[in-house]
């Protein structure tokens, strides 16, 4: 599947969000948190847990990056970006209706992140649309 320089931007901004967030809870959780005023302590569970996810976080990103430059990886690519970037919004309204609004920091995280996702579906919006026998895309009437 060849990508619009568009998508590739949306790409690109994504994978570079993604793994340079990972990387950066991977291999110095306590500055990262710290950032957003959470103190994490010493807790080697505490911080497993959170290397854990910041690894795949960093993964998905190298994988959005690898579709830009390899075809075959296109596709699986933008389904990395949307899954990424609509769960973390998703799953930071959810603790927004369950806990409460959080700090101003981890507000604008959510407001990164929404935006990364509505760059993502207006991006490859064409792309999910169904498509018909002769392979156009189907449109609602």
């Amino acid at each position: 599947m060849t990508l619009t320089r568009f998508e590739k931007i949306a790409l690109g901004i994504a994978g570079v969000t993604a793994l340079g967030i990972g990387a950066f809870i991977l291999l110095a959780p306590q500055a990262f948190y710290a950032s957003y005023g959470i103190t994490l302590g010493n807790d080697p569970n505490l911080r497993s847990e959170l290397r854990a996810p910041a690894a795949s976080l960093a993964a998905f990103g190298v994988l959005m990056l690898a579709g830009i430059m390899r075809e075959k990886l296109s596709q699986v690519s933008i389904v990395a970006a949307l899954t990424v970037f609509l769960a973390f919004p998703a799953g930071r309204l959810v603790g927004v209706i369950a806990d409460g609004v959080p700090s101003g920091s981890v507000m604008g995280a959510l407001v990164i992140e929404l935006a990364i996702a509505g760059l993502c579906l207006l991006a490859f919006r064409r792309r999910l649309t169904p498509l018909d026998r002769d392979g156009r895309h189907v449109t609602a009437v």
